[in-house]
C-alpha cells in the first residue's frame, strides 16, 4: 500500500523507524546495520527528511543521531499512516474494541524498535477472555498479512513485571482512558 505512494524503500524504513515510535533515535552506521543498505542511500534520505523538518538531529560524541520531530505539523498524520501500514489500526478496531475489559495495549519487539516485521508482538493488560482473543486475532492476521504474538497481564501483574529485558521500552498503542 505505502510502496505505491513512496517509491523509496529506504525512506519507508526510515519513516517506520522514527515515526512508529518517536522515542527511537539512531545514527547513520547503526541504520546501515539495521537496514542492510548502503550508507549513501540512507544518508540521502536522512538529509531529505531533516531538510523537510521531519527529523531532528543531535551530536553525541562524533556521531550524528536522528529522531522524529514530534512538533512537525505532519507528525501525527505520518504516525497514523505508519500505524495503518503496520496493521495496528485493524488490531485496535477488530480486536481491542471487541474484547471488553482491556486497560492498555503495548507494542514490543522489532516493530517497537521501528523495524518492519511480519510478526506483531503485543502486550494486553486487563481481564481478557483468551479463547475470544485467539478467535479475533486469527481473523485479523488474515486481514493484515502479519502474525500476532501476545502476552496477557492483569494490571497488578503488569505493574510487578520487570521490562528491562526488552531492548526497547514497550510502546503504548492503546489505552482505555
Amino acid at each position: 500500500m505505502i510502496e505505491t505512494l513512496i517509491s523509496s524503500k529506504t525512506r519507508i524504513k526510515l519513516l517506520l523507524k522514527f515515526f512508529l515510535n518517536s522515542k527511537n533515535s539512531s545514527y547513520l552506521r547503526g541504520l546501515e546495520g539495521e537496514f542492510g543498505e548502503s550508507t549513501n542511500s540512507i544518508r540521502i534520505e536522512l538529509k531529505r527528511l531533516e531538510n523537510a523538518g521531519m527529523l531532528k538531529s543531535f551530536l553525541k560524541g562524533n556521531k550524528k543521531f536522528f529522531h522524529a520531530n514530534t512538533t512537525h505539523p505532519l507528525f501525527g498524520d505520518i504516525h497514523n499512516i505508519i500505524l495503518k501500514y503496520v496493521g495496528i489500526d485493524h488490531i485496535i478496531e477488530k480486536v481491542v474494541n471487541r474484547l471488553g475489559d482491556v486497560e492498555r495495549v503495548y507494542l514490543v519487539g522489532d516493530l517497537s524498535k521501528g523495524l518492519d516485521s511480519k510478526i506483531i508482538d503485543l502486550i494486553f493488560i486487563g481481564n481478557i477472555d483468551k479463547e475470544y482473543l485467539i478467535n479475533l486475532i486469527d481473523k485479523v492476521e488474515k486481514m493484515i498479512s502479519r502474525k500476532i504474538r501476545y502476552l496477557i497481564y492483569t494490571d497488578k501483574e503488569f505493574k510487578n513485571e520487570d521490562f528491562t529485558s526488552f531492548e526497547t521500552e514497550p510502546l503504548l498503542v492503546w489505552t482505555k482512558d
